[in-house]
């Protein structure tokens, strides 16, 4: 239930607590006869002034009853005594008390007036110098128009965080360029969605047919078909979209969709039969990864030497013998500019990529290793003993304006000749593209993945559509070994990849079902195994070893819902807990919690086996770790597992979650000692077989598999798989087929 926006008045009579970074203050509101506490932000606020602000009650723990404020507005001080205190409040640079009060001497009433509109003035006050009152009329100048920036956007509808970062970015153009084009604000501002810019088009009175709005909602549709996994869209497809989102003519559409590819800002191609839609950095992104691909195909040599001869001395060194797969991938590795080597669990990739690693390093060439998230890194580390490093930390990302910028690219490479990504199947074209300008013509590329599991989160069919091009060589390992066949996680992982149903519950294994007589019962049975009996049973921490993994959201089952019984069972309310409520969840101290968008300004800190501390930025979409600490007027503090701590000011919260249960699509490149999954009726196309290929390859010692056992068949037989509208297979299969022609 929504609460009731109250209202109050008053003069801000003490500043409790400020943070400069962020505008979050707590301050004691004078409303006449009572003395109100009041919480939010406030990024323009000083002692003396009449405000008004719009918020709710909210109870804290530890200091009782407070108002916490979604918006407010300032009003202009009209007495000399109030004038006087918000020149001296310290808001205006340059203005200390005797400066105020000389400035009210000489201008009285008309004091703010003249700092706004003739700040010239300011050298009619004795003792005041040039440079002094510039100074002095830039900083009113900068506060005044913050102010006017915050009122304005505010009575649009949008918050006071988001309104400082739309007036930092367009500064005293603010008013002017908003209410020129309002959708502006979606190629321009980070957070601001085509939705938010068209709500405020309409409060401002834009014709609802403007080729601004027609524009911004073409763009919008096919940013949302990329965050789908698209490259494109079909032309039929988007303007049939696109006319019933706007509710405008299908003829408008196509006057937009030509006026963008006339602007660059559109690409149009024929793919596959159809004529393809693309946002420019879509398509370009595309074509480069394909191009990049055939080149480094075509650059590389093959390691100098006897190949079957390096192999029998690895054989001989290691004590393992390869089979025969595993000796054509480390060939194929060894011999071609790019290669792809896929297979499922059990399938000895792992020791497929150790022995390329050690002829590559026999041969004197140097080997980078790296994997999409910081889970795949450690894991690749460990099955190594050699170092592997995220892609992004590869690249040596840090962060700019815009984001963030890579320091290896085409002008600086990577400094090495061969180039290993395990769990290939993650990565999205944008990545792979950034990774591909980086390797220097004639490097080798070998990507490792399993095909079966689920596409990257991010815009592209990667790993599919380099194997389905044909282009590049590619060796499936299908052989499972022996030691693998122990585990019933990995039979019954291919046992489903074949659509076979997995074998339950065999004695002394590590494969469960339970069945349950409905949702809720399923979602008990949840709590009780994460709480009481795995920990029991697998002599496993709850919040380190197990994870829940959900097909969807929603639901008794879903994520949401879960987080919440899960949080309130593990880590339950306590005295001694700080809590902070952000967006749908209620944080609290020791809560297991996952960063949800890359983020690369946000700071961290950690400290190395020395106890020296190391700094840096960023934190990526899939991190996990659990909160440390809450300040109860400050930051929240997350350690995450690699021990990066990073703390988070409100406004960051949003790029929060619980953790205790994550989707399955957020559980790419992870591993877990022991994994639970709930099945109950939901979405069929979430439910789908290589979701739970996915969800039953992330576990490491145990599957326990909850809920309805039909559900559990429908999955395994229902082999549908999300077609996403990409072009890189066919691009490549038609390099491919020039470079045949002309050989």
């Amino acid at each position: 239930m929504q609460e009731k926006t109250l209202r109050l008045s008053g003069i801000v009579e003490d500043i409790i607590f400020r943070n400069d970074a962020n505008g979050y203050t707590v301050f004691e509101l004078n409303c006449g006869a009572t003395l109100e506490t009041v919480m939010g932000s406030f990024p323009v606020l000083s002692e003396g002034e009449h405000i008004t602000v719009e918020g709710c009650w909210q109870q804290h723990k530890n200091y009782g009853m407070q108002f916490k404020a979604s918006s407010y507005s300032i009003e202009r001080p009209e007495t000399l005594e109030d004038i006087e205190a918000y020149l001296a409040s310290g808001l205006i640079k340059g203005v200390g008390p005797s400066t105020a009060r000389a400035i009210v001497d000489v201008f009285g009433e008309a004091s703010l007036d003249v700092l706004e509109f003739n700040p010239e003035r300011l050298r009619e006050i004795p003792g005041l110098g040039k440079s002094r009152a510039e100074k002095i009329a830039q900083s009113y100048a900068g506060v005044s128009g913050m102010r006017q920036s915050i009122m304005f956007l505010q009575k649009l509808g949008v918050s006071t965080a988001m309104a400082v970062k739309i007036h930092k970015h367009y500064g005293a153009e603010t008013l002017e360029r908003i209410k020129a084009n309002p959708y502006q604000l979606v190629d321009d501002i980070d957070g601001v969605g085509f939705k938010s810019a068209d709500k405020i088009a309409r409060q401002l009175g834009l014709e609802h047919d403007s080729a601004f709005r027609t524009a911004s909602g073409i763009r919008h549709i096919l940013s949302e078909a990329g965050g789908e996994g698209n490259m494109f869209l079909p032309r039929e497809e988007l303007v049939e979209r696109c006319a019933g989102l706007l509710e405008i003519e299908k003829a408008a559409v196509e006057d937009a969709l030509e006026s963008g590819i006339l602007e660059r800002r559109l690409i149009t191609r024929e793919v596959k039969g159809v004529a393809a839609v693309y946002l420019a950095p879509y398509y370009y992104a595309e074509v480069k990864v394909s191009a990049s691909l055939m080149l480094l195909k075509n650059s590389a040599e093959s390691v100098s030497g006897n190949i079957d001869e390096d192999i029998k001395i690895c054989e001989e060194e290691t004590g393992i013998e390869l089979a025969q797969g595993q000796r054509e991938a480390v060939k194929a590795a060894l011999s071609r500019g790019v290669a792809v080597i896929t297979g499922g669990p059990g399938t000895g990739k792992t020791t497929a990529i150790n022995c390329i690693i050690r002829i590559f390093t026999l041969k004197g060439k140097r080997v980078e290793l790296a994997a999409p998230t910081g889970r795949a890194a450690k894991r690749m580390t460990e099955a190594t003993g050699r170092e592997a490093r995220t892609i992004h930390r590869l690249l040596e990302y840090s962060p700019d304006d815009e984001g963030f910028k890579f320091a290896r690219n085409a002008e600086a490479p990577l400094e090495c000749d061969a180039c290993i990504i395990d769990e290939t199947s993650m990565v999205d074209i944008f990545l792979m593209k950034s990774l591909l300008d980086a390797l220097k013509p004639g490097s080798c590329l070998v990507l490792v993945g399993d095909a079966d599991q689920l596409p990257s989160i991010g815009a592209g069919n990667v790993l599919r559509d380099i194997i389905a091009s044909g282009a590049v060589p590619v060796v499936r390992l299908s052989e499972i070994f022996r030691q693998a066949m122990e585990s019933m996680i990995v039979v019954n992982a291919h046992r489903i990849n074949r659509g076979e149903p997995p074998l339950l519950n065999v004695k002394g294994k590590d494969f469960f079902f339970e069945s349950c007589a409905d949702e809720y019962e399923a979602a008990r049975n949840v709590v009780a195994l994460c709480q009481s009996r795995l920990p029991s049973h697998f002599k496993a921490e709850p919040l380190k070893d197990i994870q829940v993994l959900c097909p969807q959201k929603r639901g008794e089952c879903g994520v949401n819902r879960l987080n919440v019984l899960l949080q309130n069972a593990l880590n339950p309310p306590a005295p001694f807990k700080n809590e902070r409520a952000a967006g749908e969840y209620v944080f609290r101290e020791g809560d297991k919690v996952m960063h949800i968008r890359n983020n690369y300004q946000l700071a961290f800190k950690r400290f190395n086996e020395n106890g020296a501390v190391i700094k840096g930025e960023g934190v990526f979409n899939g991190d996990m770790g659990s909160i440390e600490r809450i300040e109860p007027r400050g930051d929240v503090t997350v350690r995450f597992e690699d021990g990066r701590e990073c703390e988070y000011d409100q406004a960051a919260l949003n790029d929060l979650m619980l953790a205790y249960a994550i989707s399955v699509h957020k559980s790419q490149g992870c591993e877990f000692r022991v994994v639970v999954m709930p099945l109950w009726q939901g979405n069929p196309m979430l439910y789908t077989r290589n979701l739970l290929y996915t969800a039953v390859t992330r576990a490491r010692e145990a599957v326990v598999l909850t809920g309805s056992k039909s559900m559990l068949g429908y999955m395994v037989n229902n082999n549908q798989l999300s077609e996403r509208y990409s072009a890189l297979d066919e691009r490549m299969a038609a390099a491919e087929r020039v470079l045949c022609d002309e050989s």
